[in-house]
């Protein structure tokens, strides 16, 4: 299992919201370009990387800065936010990025989406569908996690038979440290074989980590425990990887 450590990034800050709530953010670093050296010194491989202004206009905001990151840093990024365009995406790619997250567009445009990966490689594009869980049911929000759509995670999964990489993240979990939501993430293991599953949303523990490899999840992103150290990246790099 891959850790990727996050970085979520506001007005070039290294920020962490709660819940996806934008007024509720915590400013950890005003340095991201020594953030991912720091996280690269821990043994990563891979930083996930969000651009919160692109990804709440639903456009690019901070794809310069992105860019900059990817030619820079020593690991490979995977950026998330506001990628609408083919244009947008070939940017980063060509910069250096190693893969675009593609969210909102996912729902809103899959014919799309699925010739971008057709175009780009199915490992150069992750899906994320972020839910919120309303009566047991996980069903997608976009623009940012400001709007909650009709459709649940396993409506829009299915429509990208060539998909390879996936990330489900539960609002409600997000930034709260409270643990995942496993038995949705066992879900879609088992209704999506045919992706990998990154694991994002309330990971707060070496333990949840354990839990998350056990169940079959390819990858795990590591945010608020990680900034505010309740989870030491090198250590839990060794143990993904044990």
């Amino acid at each position: 299992m891959i850790i990727y450590p996050a970085m979520d990034l506001m007005g070039g800050r290294c920020v962490r919201l709660a819940q996806g709530r934008f007024d509720e953010s915590t400013t950890y670093s005003d340095k991201p370009h020594e953030a991912l050296i720091a996280f690269a010194g821990a043994g990563a491989e891979w930083t996930h990387v969000v651009d919160l202004d692109g990804a709440r206009a639903g456009a690019p905001r901070q794809h310069d800065l992105l860019g900059e990151l990817a030619r820079t840093a020593p690991q490979k990024l995977q950026v998330a936010g506001g990628f609408r365009t083919a244009e947008q995406i070939d940017a980063l790619l060509l910069a250096g990025v190693g893969r675009v997250v593609i969210g909102s567009l996912a729902v809103t445009d899959p014919e799309l989406v699925n010739q971008l990966i057709l175009d780009f490689g199915r490992e150069r594009i992750t899906l994320a569908l972020d839910v919120k869980v309303v009566d047991g049911v996980p069903l997608v929000a976009t623009v940012g996690w400001t709007e909650t759509s009709t459709a649940s995670l396993w409506d829009i999964a299915g429509l990208y038979a060539n998909a390879r990489h996936l990330l489900v993240t539960d609002i409600g979990r997000d930034g709260m440290m409270a643990g995942p939501n496993f038995d949705l993430l066992d879900e879609a293991v088992r209704r999506l074989p045919h992706l990998s599953i990154q694991a994002s949303g309330g990971i707060s523990s070496l333990e949840d980590l354990e839990r998350l490899r056990s169940a079959g999840t390819s990858g795990a992103i590591v945010g608020r425990a990680l900034w505010e150290r309740r989870i030491d990246l090198g250590e839990a790099i060794r143990h993904a990887r044990a």
